[in-house]
């Protein structure tokens, strides 16, 4: 895992990542995702898929892809590391070290793997060293769960000094993307609370801080 060398480049302006709803109905759900889309600029959306069958989950990230790669936005699969290929999907946002572990050689190199639920410190490590696109920090556990959002600032701002390998923040409310920014975050991302547009347009003003550290 590369860390970060003492004169590095600025890192680049963040850019958001929308986690969708639990998806059952993706006829209806293709239009709200698409007008977000439309409405900023978003680097990748996380489809959470309701349970069902094998194949209705598979027709359901068919039915969803061409709203996001139409617009040149990943579309990550929720879990479901094994429909990814079979879906025309882009890639698998998985939570914890050991399902992403799993995961790896069925995914890499041709798709994106992240991996979030990092409860410590040597889990995002332990994660970027095997190969990790990103790591994120800040997202709630199965639970609804989530750490104290100064312990998320914190674990960014770490990450950003070290490492090099990308990291997501999760933004719980609006008032949370610019802080996440400041701390060094490469991307934010949102839940469903942002899928209207006048929301999604409020949370990408927030990322464009001038002068980002390096």
């Amino acid at each position: 895992m590369a860390s970060r060398p003492k004169q590095a480049e600025p890192r680049p302006q963040p850019r958001l990542m929308l986690f969708t709803p639990v998806v059952s109905d993706p006829v209806t759900f293709a239009g709200i995702l698409a007008d977000a889309l439309d409405a900023a600029d978003v680097a990748a959306v996380v489809l959470r898929l309701a349970t069902d069958d094998e194949r209705s989950l598979i027709n359901r990230i068919k039915a969803l892809a061409p709203a996001c790669q139409q617009r040149n936005v990943a579309l990550l699969i929720d879990g479901h590391a094994d429909l990814v290929a079979r879906g025309g999907a882009d890639g698998a946002h998985l939570t914890g070290v050991e399902t992403f572990g799993a995961a790896l050689e069925r995914l890499k190199p041709e798709r994106i793997v992240g991996c979030g639920g990092l409860a410590t410190r040597h889990d995002a490590m332990l994660a970027a060293e095997q190969g990790a696109d990103y790591v994120m920090f800040g997202e709630p556990d199965a639970h609804g769960f989530r750490s104290d959002f100064a312990q998320v600032q914190e674990r960014v701002t770490w990450w950003a000094e070290v490492f090099e390998a990308p990291c997501v923040a999760y933004a719980a409310s609006l008032g949370e993307v610019a802080p996440l920014v400041a701390a060094g975050a490469d991307f934010v991302a949102l839940d469903e609370w942002a899928l209207s547009d006048e929301t999604i347009r409020a949370a990408a003003s927030a990322l464009r801080l001038p002068e980002r550290a390096a």
